[in-house]
């Protein structure tokens, strides 16, 4: 079943789906996981839909939400700052321990791409997340740009875009906008996964906050709660040593799993080993019913 639902970050109203399972019975609460999505796409993107479906068939209660700016929510379309987003999942945590059907105690962040960041860093300051899962994310902002923008002149190029930002934030107090691929490149014969409500264009500030995003300082913070980073064995968009350095940087339990023939988009991939992966993972460390 699922229901279209909101709540409140930091006063605004963020839109979201909640699915449950099939078998919930009255009065039952389940453990729960956070969906979160890639960057400056939404709630109904295929992998984050795929995934809270799959999820709900496990057992487990799952959100999938809208980040501000972005899908259904409040905020300013495409004004995406990484901490914002970090509070919108403390935000959503909050609500979804509220709810009925919920274990408080139990509650997952799982994210893909720019989500999976988010649900790093989110589960490192937030000793409420009870697992945190990564699915092709990045620990360090700015090695995961200099490997994304390292043909000739790209870095030069880059990093004028953040000054420039900077320099029209200073004397105008608005924001330089640049498309979506002088942020983050993805090959061309892959940009068909983006969710046709994907953002296309975004502040420079936004790129900013992704240069000095650093998930690997606080995923140490994780242990002893669960961690699985699953990543493309040869990503074409986040570097894969990002999960590895992440891996390094964390305590354990943490798995590292590195998928071959599969890229940036696993969910979006006719291949059923993510999701066999995954359910492998979740029945060891955080079942949807507990005991």
């Amino acid at each position: 079943m699922e229901k279209e639902v909101t709540f409140d970050s930091d006063g605004l109203t963020l839109s979201g789906v909640l699915h449950l399972p099939d078998d919930l019975a009255a009065g039952e609460q389940r453990a729960a996981v956070l969906v979160l999505h890639g960057f400056g796409g939404s709630k109904n993107g295929g992998g984050s839909k795929l995934q809270a479906e799959i999820l709900a068939k496990w057992g487990y209660v799952a959100l999938r939400f809208d980040f501000r700016g972005c899908g259904d929510s409040q905020g300013a379309r495409g004004h995406i700052l990484c901490l914002d987003q970090v509070e919108d999942t403390k935000n959503a945590l909050t609500w979804l321990a509220t709810r009925p059907e919920v274990d408080g105690a139990r509650i997952a962040t799982s994210g893909s791409s720019f989500g999976a960041a988010v649900s790093v860093y989110t589960a490192g300051v937030d000793p409420r997340v009870a697992a945190a899962i990564s699915i092709g994310g990045w620990g360090d902002g700015e090695t995961k740009f200099r490997r994304q923008h390292h043909g000739p002149g790209e870095w030069e190029r880059f990093t004028k875009m953040l000054e420039d930002g900077k320099k029209t934030r200073a004397e105008t107090g608005g924001e330089l906008m640049v498309p979506r691929w002088d942020i983050v490149p993805i090959p061309e014969h892959l940009r068909g996964n983006l969710n046709k409500d994907a953002i296309m264009e975004f502040p420079a500030a936004t790129a900013q906050s992704m240069m000095e995003f650093k998930a690997n300082e606080v995923v140490g913070n994780i242990a002893p709660r669960p961690l699985l980073l699953m990543h493309s064995a040869n990503d074409s968009v986040t570097p894969t040593e990002q999960s590895v350095a992440m891996f390094q940087h964390a305590g354990q339990p943490t798995e590292l799993i590195l998928l071959a023939d599969i890229d940036h988009f696993p969910f979006s991939d006719e291949s059923p080993r993510t999701a066999v992966i995954l359910r492998g993972w979740l029945d060891a460390y955080f079942p949807a019913k507990a005991g």
